[in-house]
């Protein structure tokens, strides 16, 4: 059985979105917390905290899943994803550049590997698009999309149709913020 959704257009979906939003802030505290365990040595409190987060990552995606947040056919937004990943290489470099220049090289030196990563997770998401991804499905015509103006997600369909609370699923912007592609 499926949770998928279970909670969206209930009265549970608000208290569901709190939940995910605090475990996605949980997991961020977690892996803060085990940084700066393990810049003073603290070796185990870093590795207990670590645990704490990967837990916390799971309670997130469990509630995002119970309001459907992101959409059941992944697919179109894996294609999105994979795309921002990839981009995403070039951007921390770039941010890394601006570190370095601040004077903060061991900063810097860190978010390259880290821009590295972002790189290598485009590619892993191409591989699992190439292997198990159905064959992209054009646009019907007529049929509206909307671009957000942050990641490039593309929504395919009217995006006045949504509630207003909706959100760009890859970054959080709201839809207001949401251009119709020509």
């Amino acid at each position: 059985m499926s949770i998928y959704g279970l909670t969206k257009n209930t009265d549970l979906q608000e208290m569901i979105k709190t939940m995910a939003q605090a475990e996605a802030n949980g997991t961020m505290m977690y892996y803060a917390l085990a940084r700066m365990a393990r810049e003073q040595g603290l070796e185990a409190v870093a590795a207990a905290f670590i645990e704490a987060a990967n837990q916390e990552a799971v309670h997130a995606g469990f509630y995002a899943t119970l309001n459907g947040k992101y959409p059941q056919d992944f697919w179109g937004l894996l294609r999105t994803i994979e795309k921002a990943e990839t981009n995403g290489e070039v951007q921390v470099m770039a941010m890394a550049s601006k570190v370095r220049a601040a004077g903060f090289a061991e900063a810097a030196d860190e978010m390259e590997v880290f821009a590295k990563q972002e790189g290598h997770h485009g590619v892993l998401l191409r591989e699992i698009l190439a292997k198990y991804g159905p064959q992209e499905q054009a646009v019907a015509p007529g049929q509206k999309v909307y671009v957000c103006p942050v990641c490039g997600y593309e929504h395919i369909g009217d995006i006045h149709d949504e509630a207003d609370d909706y959100t760009c699923p890859l970054c959080g912007q709201p839809k207001a913020a949401f251009q119709e592609k020509q």
